[in-house]
């Protein structure tokens, strides 16, 4: 069976750039045949400010918000979380939605696709640190889009040709990943 990976869209703050970079993600992972792509919106999900009264590693979830959130983290292999870069780090809302599941996500496979000034990478090792105490193994490969170079007037999403070229690179990894950590889900 192909891996289902999900594609997060990763900011709900108003005139996000996330939701542009995401579909572009998705049009070029749409033209592989090894992994079945999804857009996956947290802004969808309404997820408030973290509400569960118990720690989500017992899986005791109290909210429908929560128990929705933890059905559609679950069904995925692997993601790619989309990121913008606000102070140093990824968004409040993605760190808010992640923080929301424990087994949801481990020993899956996660890549990245961030922007910002200096290309979201800050945003990035943060992400990195989150995941691996999730037991998430994430690739190597990222993307790193510039609000300089890759968005036209700081707004309209252009990305330079070369960006292709790391996304294949990245959702390569991220595949193999996703299809090696199924044994330790299913064993």
């Amino acid at each position: 069976m192909k891996p289902k990976v999900a594609i997060v869209i990763g900011s709900t703050r108003p005139g996000r750039k996330a939701v542009a970079v995401a579909q572009w993600v998705n049009g070029i992972a749409s033209q592989r045949s090894d992994a079945d792509f999804e857009l996956l919106d947290i802004e969808d999900y309404k997820l408030p400010h973290l509400d569960e009264p118990i720690p989500p590693s017992q899986q005791q979830y109290s909210k429908a918000h929560t128990r929705a959130w933890s059905e559609k983290v679950n069904a995925f292999d692997a993601y790619v979380f989309v990121t913008p870069e606000y102070n140093h780090s990824t968004s409040g809302a993605l760190k808010n939605a992640i923080d929301f599941l424990y087994h949801e996500w481990n020993n899956k496979a996660a890549g990245f696709v961030s922007y910002g000034s200096m290309g979201g990478i800050r945003a990035v090792e943060h992400l990195r640190l989150i995941m691996a105490e999730l037991q998430v193994a994430t690739v190597r490969a990222q993307v790193a889009l510039s609000l300089f170079t890759d968005f036209e007037n700081f707004s309209v999403f252009k990305p330079a040709a070369h960006h292709e070229a790391e996304v294949k690179r990245m959702l390569d990894q991220l595949v193999a990943w996703g299809n090696a950590l199924k044994t330790l889900r299913t064993a």
